[in-house]
């Protein structure tokens, strides 16, 4: 069989450990496949803001996909190479056909230009200071690259089919958190994001090799020639991938790729 010309990995409970952090192990693993001139795509949910620490350690393809497919970075110009958003029209029409199914809903907005939320929504990490809080109405003021759909003291599970019913074919829903539905504009996924990555670089599904452990890694794993779930992982992942590697706190990633490439 011959090696993978490209390697797609979901960060959060994949690469980087339950503490979020990134072991010596897997940034030396990157740095060997940097020599060997092997791509590594970082494919997250994150949203941008998130990414500044991670981002030196994107090599000389310099492309990063975050906020689950909606954006293609390139890191080398600090720029958006694309965004598939919704625009605000979309977006609060998103917002009434979800409040009119589950009263209960909260929102908050990841927006080019930073995040925005309503007041009743609970984040209680990662929000600068100074982002807009208020109705949704009023704090969604531009293209967004996501909708976030709380509902407390509503099952997790009937907050996603609700959300999913709700939003029908207008908009991708998924989910990588209890409690927490993330909603994308129409046809935009990790999967569809990558594949566009690499028919820029010249690589072919069947050559690219990919890691993930949550229901919005599905479409990616699905898509790529070679999928592994790491042994933490979803078990609706866990069900469909080739292979299993070890637990994102055993540096799973970085063993399996340090294997496959005789690293």
């Amino acid at each position: 069989m011959s090696l993978p010309r490209l390697v797609a990995t979901d960060i959060d409970g994949t690469l980087v450990d339950s503490s979020g952090h990134l072991s010596e192990r897997t940034r030396e693993v990157l740095h060997r496949l940097e020599e060997r001139d092997v791509p590594v795509v970082f494919v997250t949910a994150r949203p941008l803001r998130w990414m500044t620490e991670l981002w030196p350690l994107v090599g000389r393809h310099g492309i990063g996909i975050v906020s689950n497919g909606a954006i293609v970075y390139d890191v080398a110009e600090d720029r958006i190479h694309e965004l598939e958003g919704i625009e605000v029209e979309a977006g609060l029409a998103l917002v009434e056909a979800i409040r009119a199914a589950l009263p209960a809903a909260v929102f908050a907005f990841e927006l080019v230009s930073g995040f925005a939320h309503e007041p009743a929504y609970d984040e209680p990490h990662h929000v600068p200071e100074g982002s807009p809080s208020g109705p949704a109405e009023e704090v969604l003021s531009g293209v967004a690259v996501k909708v976030l759909v709380k509902a407390p003291g509503t099952d997790p599970s009937t907050l996603r089919d609700v959300v999913a019913a709700a939003v029908g074919d207008t908009a991708t829903p998924t989910w990588s958190v209890d409690g927490l539905v993330e909603i994308s504009a129409a046809g935009v996924t990790k999967a569809a994001a990558l594949a566009r990555v690499c028919g820029r670089l010249g690589v072919a599904a069947e050559d690219v090799v990919a890691f993930g452990d949550m229901p919005n890694d599905l479409p990616m794993l699905a898509w790529v020639g070679t999928s592994y779930a790491v042994a933490n992982a979803h078990p609706s992942v866990l069900e469909m991938v080739d292979h299993v590697a070890p637990s994102n706190d055993e540096d799973g990633v970085a063993q399996v790729l340090a294997g496959i490439f005789d690293l």
